[in-house]
């Protein structure tokens, strides 16, 4: 079924970036083929976070975050290979985003799997992770605690890595005081989801003080008394919509691609002590961006195979721009997620040079940094003009034959070039 809207595809590649998380849980998401959830993105808490701590690394500050690199002890990548075809792509950069943040694992046979319908445990370990609490569900107390729940044996037995998440999320409200199993195999429908984030965010007593709200939906009569407070303060937080003949289908099971989306525009109403958010200060040149945080300057490393997404696409470093509001989160010291809040009003800027080669310089990756090029003017003078190029800089022609006084044509914008011609 149509949505009300359209979400540009986003470009799926193969390059996986590898990172050391701990846990051994699938990755957790929800497919958005069946929805309007897709299309809450916009509404992105556009506040900043403090930055932590800033380690000067070379020449330049890296920008550190309450981010625990150390305690990542297993492999998971931020591309997923079966993210695959229309129905699913639009959902990379959520599953990206919450990977980056270790929300999302991954199976270990590599996959998503963004088309499977989520089961309530694997929510529930979802959820407790967006709230920062994954620690806490990972120690060996809560791992040990006892569950007073009917199906406590068979959680204990059959999914022991979850144990201390329910623990956690007993702990935090997110169970019904008269839930007495946790059914971890069951699917998890749109309602029960629904009401599950809203705990997550804290706001049941906003929830009970709207349960006499009249829904708008066509199937409104479907959604129990007592829930349709959770669903007014979804709706209200924009977390999630109805579909394209305005129902909302309380009892239909969400995918793993759906709660991507659904958890990413929690996670954005949560403190997120994962990132930086800044302002873009200058163009990217040698994978180097430089924010302007809390009115500091600040620059970190992008790496070569970060995700960078400007409106769900993603793109590349070098369509960064001056101005762009951003929020970034790194690994290792170096930016593996970027995302453009509000983009620049500051317009792109086309430019072609043709002249003949100078010089040009190379990074640690033996990859073109800069080039320098000599254009003769009409007066008859030489002028020397030196460019960045882009990470992703193209070079056609025989690279070989790229030496001193060689004919050349330099393709660019903002003063970045992405095309090198060797004529």
């Amino acid at each position: 079924m149509m949505m009300k809207h359209v979400f540009k595809k986003v470009m799926v590649t193969g390059l996986a970036l590898v990172m050391v998380v701990g846990g051994s849980t699938a990755a957790f998401a929800d497919n958005n083929g069946k929805g309007n959830d897709k299309n809450k993105d916009q509404d992105r808490d556009k506040g900043k976070q403090k930055v932590e701590a800033v380690q000067k690394t070379q020449n330049y500050q890296n920008i550190q975050t309450k981010f625990n690199e150390q305690d990542y002890k297993k492999a998971v990548k931020l591309t997923f290979d079966d993210v695959k075809g229309a129905d699913v792509e639009w959902a990379m950069r959520y599953i990206a985003s919450l990977a980056s943040k270790r929300v999302f694992d991954g199976y270990e046979d590599g996959t998503f799997q963004p088309r499977r319908t989520i089961t309530r445990i694997e929510a529930i370990t979802a959820a407790v992770r967006l709230m920062g609490l994954r620690e806490q569900a990972e120690a060996a107390d809560a791992m040990q605690a006892n569950l007073n729940f009917s199906d406590a044996d068979k959680i204990k037995s059959k999914y022991a890595w979850a144990t201390g998440y329910v623990t956690v999320a007993l702990q935090n409200d997110l169970f019904e005081e008269s839930e007495s199993a946790v059914q971890p195999e069951k699917e998890a429908d749109r309602l029960w989801v629904t009401t599950l984030l809203v705990k997550a965010l804290k706001l049941q007593n906003e929830a009970k003080a709207k349960v006499t709200t009249k829904l708008n939906f066509k199937d409104a009569n479907k959604i129990p008394a007592g829930s349709v407070g959770y669903v007014a303060v979804a709706v209200k937080k924009s977390l999630v919509d109805g579909y394209e003949d305005n129902t909302f289908r309380p009892n239909n099971p969400v995918t793993r691609a759906e709660i991507a989306a659904l958890l990413d525009r929690t996670g954005s109403q949560l403190p997120d002590n994962t990132s930086v958010r800044g302002t873009v200060n200058a163009l990217v040149s040698n994978n180097l961006l430089t924010l302007t945080t809390e009115g500091q300057a600040y620059s970190v490393e992008i790496d070569a195979t970060a995700y960078i997404f400007r409106n769900g696409t993603r793109v590349a470093a070098t369509d960064l721009r001056v101005g762009d509001s951003v929020l970034v989160r790194t690994y290792g010291g170096k930016a593996i997620f970027v995302e453009v809040l509000t983009s620049s009003n500051n317009p792109v800027t086309d430019f072609t040079v043709v002249g003949t080669l100078n010089t040009f310089t190379l990074n640690s990756n033996a990859q073109i940094a800069t080039i320098t090029i000599n254009q003769v003017l009409s007066s008859g003078s030489v002028q020397t003009a030196v460019y960045n190029t882009a990470t992703n800089v193209s070079v056609q022609g025989d690279i070989s034959l790229l030496t001193t006084n060689r004919p050349i044509e330099l393709r660019g914008s903002n003063q970045v070039v992405h095309t090198i011609v060797i004529r």
